[in-house]
């Protein structure tokens, strides 16, 4: 028969191995939902501020992004056209950057620029669209036409895009001018950006025009359609550990010269067309992000 004493230690044991293993079983439950469990180690300051961090998950063409915030409707110096889409969302440091570039191109003597396309309020892909990117708040268009005087609610919704590239396809047209080689330069130049795609044609052009420090002309990538706005892409910031880059750029030098001709060889001297290649399956979205997606579904439905 054991005595009082022995039963009291036999009690206690009993009781810490009942505590350790509810414990444990809520290690695990916290284990099978990774995407708080991640927001509680990457943002235990932030979570309880009213501003939070952007946090972009993915890559640019298959991701999303929470806590994206909406561009400034009442920027003096840009506007955001088409925003019946609901496309003006983006990461913390794409706004910054907007507000960064405005500016810049204000004290310059540009008119005010006109923002297409950034993100959803979640990111992801774009339903009825041509794009393949804007899915982590890091990308936007930003169009070639500015204006002098400030659009109005219905003009925004419905704009007009200045093509500044011939109908050949093979240099630009008379509406390119010094203020959209301004407005690239100032966009390359900031070390956020991480490369811009537009035109062959008018890469070409930017390359003659170039004096100086060229270097600027490196992020400058030749793609086509791009004709009337270019796109901007961000790197990923710093502290986004759930963010991938693009591969780095090939090649090295400003891309001028060989690089740029080869594009517009194309054109020049198109080659036999290929058989289409079958449509590739549906990329299915980061696990983090099927799990934002169904938290947003779910508060919806509160």
């Amino acid at each position: 028969m054991k005595t009082p004493k022995l039963l009291t230690y036999s009690l206690i044991a009993t009781l810490s191995l009942m505590f350790a293993a509810q414990a444990n079983a809520q290690d695990q439950v916290k284990k099978a939902i990774p995407f708080k469990e991640y927001l509680a180690k990457t943002e235990p300051s932030t979570l309880k501020d009213e501003q939070l961090s952007s946090i972009p998950i993915g890559t640019y063409g298959n991701g999303c992004i929470r806590n994206a915030y909406p561009a400034k409707f009442d920027h003096p110096y840009y506007q955001v056209i088409r925003p019946q889409n609901d496309r003006f969302y983006g990461s913390s440091s794409m706004l910054s950057f907007l507000d960064n570039l405005a500016t810049k191109t204000h004290n310059a003597g540009l008119p005010i620029l006109l923002i297409g396309d950034i993100s959803l309020p979640l990111g992801g892909s774009f339903a009825r669209s041509n794009h393949a990117s804007h899915q982590i708040g890091l990308d936007v268009d930003i169009w070639f036409r500015m204006v002098h005087k400030r659009l109005s609610t219905e003009e925004l919704k419905k704009p007009w895009a200045l093509n500044i590239v011939k109908p050949n396809f093979l240099a630009v047209n008379n509406y390119y001018s010094k203020n959209i080689y301004t407005l690239v330069k100032l966009a390359a130049t900031d070390p956020q950006v991480d490369r811009i795609f537009i035109n062959p044609a008018i890469k070409e052009k930017l390359c003659l025009e170039a004096t100086g420090d060229r270097s600027w002309l490196r992020k400058v990538r030749p793609w086509w359609g791009h004709n009337a706005h270019m796109h901007v892409r961000l790197l990923c910031p710093s502290d986004a550990k759930f963010c991938n880059n693009a591969p780095p750029i090939p090649g090295t030098g400003d891309g001028c010269g060989k690089e740029v001709t080869a594009w517009l060889d194309d054109i020049r001297y198109p080659k036999p067309k290929k058989p289409k290649k079958a449509k590739p399956k549906k990329t299915t979205p980061p696990k983090l992000c099927l799990e934002l997606f169904a938290e947003q579904k779910a508060n919806h439905k509160r």
